[in-house]
């Protein structure tokens, strides 16, 4: 019992270590300029998608190359939406999602059945997903008190998955989902919500172009829900495909999409709401 206490206090000691460095050098690069964040999603963006491709066991890694051609378009295309570069036609919707999706199709030939119609759907699924994620996470920047915005959405989702995990872990008791998220907790769930919320306020506060305090606690709110729910969508995929963590790049936390799959969802749901 001393030695498994031991081990999971070293393993609690390694996952706020990285929490903090990690959210600090995210944050540092958001600060630094828009071109220097933008390489960071780029690359935050590539691991996930490899880290999403490998759990899965492709068998044929050209096709990984080629999903992964289709993510990086998906990024381009968002930055081509605000004339950051170019918008040739290959950055513009639907053509960059129905290009690479043939050149898909031809592969499943091209590989004699090496490479499938349900492997395709994965990879496809799985760059839709994380390519938008961080496009419209791209995007965010480029608008009006874009940066602001950024902060609110990172702090509050941050804030969300601190308390939820912590509070959970230590006073959870009820487990709305136990086949999907073990951990998971009411306890924690609303936890994070209020912890979410009660940041967002100090930061309307601090950021009065944020709104009304009816406002900010509304998006707050809509926030912690989403991320939530983003958290059990990528839970959902590791229990079907058999794995506990996307990576291990991150120690105490496992891999770059486990610590992104909060904000995937959740920029991708405000942009759909109109509020990115």
């Amino acid at each position: 019992m001393e030695r498994w206490n031991r081990d999971r206090g070293i393993r609690m000691k390694k996952r706020i270590i990285t929490g903090v460095l990690g959210a600090s050098l995210f944050l540092i690069a958001l600060l630094l300029g828009r071109w220097i964040y933008i390489g960071l999603v780029f690359l935050l963006a590539t691991v996930a998608f490899l880290e999403y491709s490998y759990m899965h066991r492709i068998n044929w890694k050209f096709s990984v190359l080629i999903s992964l051609l289709l993510l990086w378009t998906i990024l381009l295309s968002g930055l081509a939406s605000h004339q950051i570069i170019p918008p040739y036609a290959l950055f513009q919707e639907p053509n960059n999602l129905l290009s690479w999706m043939i050149f898909l199709f031809f592969l499943i030939v091209l590989s004699s059945n090496r490479f499938d119609l349900h492997q395709m759907a994965y990879l496809f699924v799985g760059a839709l997903y994380i390519g938008y994620g961080f496009s419209f996470m791209l995007q965010t920047i480029w608008k009006q008190n874009g940066l602001i915005l950024t902060l609110f959405i990172l702090l509050v989702t941050w804030a969300n998955d601190t308390c939820a995990y912590f509070f959970g872990k230590y006073y959870g008791k009820h487990k709305p989902w136990p086949k999907i998220s073990p951990n998971k907790t009411w306890e924690g769930s609303i936890a994070g919500m209020g912890a979410g919320v009660l940041l967002g306020l100090i930061l309307a506060t601090i950021f009065p172009e944020l709104g009304s305090m009816v406002a900010v606690i509304m998006l707050a709110l809509l926030i912690t829900i989403v991320g939530q729910l983003g958290d059990l969508i990528e839970s959902s995929w590791k229990r079907t495909i058999g794995v506990k963590d996307s990576g291990t790049i991150l120690p105490g936390h496992g891999g770059i999409l486990d610590r992104f799959d909060s904000l995937l969802l959740t920029f991708i749901v405000l942009h759909l709401m109109d509020l990115v």
